[in-house]
């Protein structure tokens, strides 16, 4: 998929077409296995808060008030890469 396709999903805000595109992306060109990629990664960090542990809260609201979009949706994508390699089932390369 092209970043033509992408941008004019966005301009006619086709959120299925962007949807796709991220499972396909996710499952290396399957879209069954993207779905599993994406879960795994939202199943390890439920785990993590199961037991509401202590965690730095003001780190994530001073992040999320002193970056711009574009840094954080960079730090999402970072951030789900390293809870899906925490699962054990790591089908990427690692590089973004």
């Amino acid at each position: 998929m092209s970043l033509k396709y992408l941008k004019e999903a966005i301009a006619s805000n086709d959120t299925e077409k962007l949807i796709r595109y991220v499972r396909l992306h996710f499952g290396d060109g399957d879209e069954a296995v993207g779905r599993k990629e994406i879960d795994k990664a939202w199943v390890e960090a439920l785990k993590l808060l199961l037991d509401t542990p202590p965690t730095d809260r003001e780190f994530i609201l001073q992040t999320l008030a002193g970056h711009d979009a574009a840094t954080l949706a960079h730090l999402f994508f970072h951030l789900h890469f390293y809870f899906v390699q925490r699962s054990g089932e790591w089908i990427h390369d690692g590089q973004l």
